[in-house]
């Protein structure tokens, strides 16, 4: 396999029959030690985290997929941490889609002057550039089709797609009396021009409480996976 890419949580390589596979790792994102699905850097190491993170992605991946919801997943290999899927391309230089139920996080620290934290949303959802160096800078509609990332029909079409996708993921997590907070997506364009969910669908990208605790990553991958 060709490396093309070394990310925070996963490396990406190229294989001989012109998909990709990602490498899960042990790392997950936050700072000062503390996990945070919304932080551009690694916050801490997590032995086991990757091989949970791929097992739970499997699991929404095939769900979503059952629901005719176009995603880049094709398969997953657990013992080797590694998920094969079909080649995208970014919009631009790649942007995140943050689907909000309750105000926490940075929506709080941003809009906490009118809203109390835990607040009900409606489904909220906002779009950030992918950019480390500038803080993965919120970004309208408008700016995205200002700068010819994404027309306005696209990003109606991504709003839409984001809460069918995470409405597939919150169904779960109450099934397991949890409750989903907000969760973060990547998505990208197939060769055909489709857009698809990309990246992972893992502990590590969403906020989840049971009983009005915050439920760790790696305790809310075991208790997804368990029976």
């Amino acid at each position: 396999m060709k490396k093309v890419y070394t990310g925070k949580t996963k490396d990406v390589y190229e294989l001989d029959n012109g998909n990709y596979c990602l490498q899960f790792k042990d790392t997950v994102t936050g700072s000062d030690g503390a996990f945070d699905p919304g932080a551009n850097t690694v916050g801490l190491t997590i032995d086991g985290i990757g091989q949970l993170n791929l097992a739970v992605s499997k699991m929404f991946f095939e769900l979503i997929d059952q629901q005719d919801i176009p995603t880049h997943y094709i398969s997953a290999d657990l013992a080797t941490g590694r998920m094969e899927v079909v080649p995208t391309t970014f919009f631009g230089q790649g942007v995140e889609v943050i689907c909000r139920y309750r105000a926490v996080g940075s929506f709080y620290r941003r809009y906490g002057k009118y809203v109390n934290e835990g607040d009900p949303l409606e489904a909220y959802v906002e779009v950030t550039l992918k950019d480390d160096d500038r803080n993965d800078p919120l970004i309208t509609a408008e700016g995205l089709e200002a700068l010819n990332i994404m027309s306005r029909e696209r990003f109606e079409e991504l709003v839409e797609l984001t809460r069918k996708i995470t409405k597939v993921v919150s169904d779960k997590i109450e099934n397991k009396n949890m409750e989903l907070y907000d969760i973060k997506f990547e998505f990208g364009l197939s060769p055909n021009n489709e857009l698809l969910l990309i990246d992972e669908i893992s502990s590590g990208n969403m906020r989840v409480f049971k009983d009005g605790k915050s439920v760790k990553p790696e305790e809310l991958s075991r208790l997804l996976l368990a029976d």
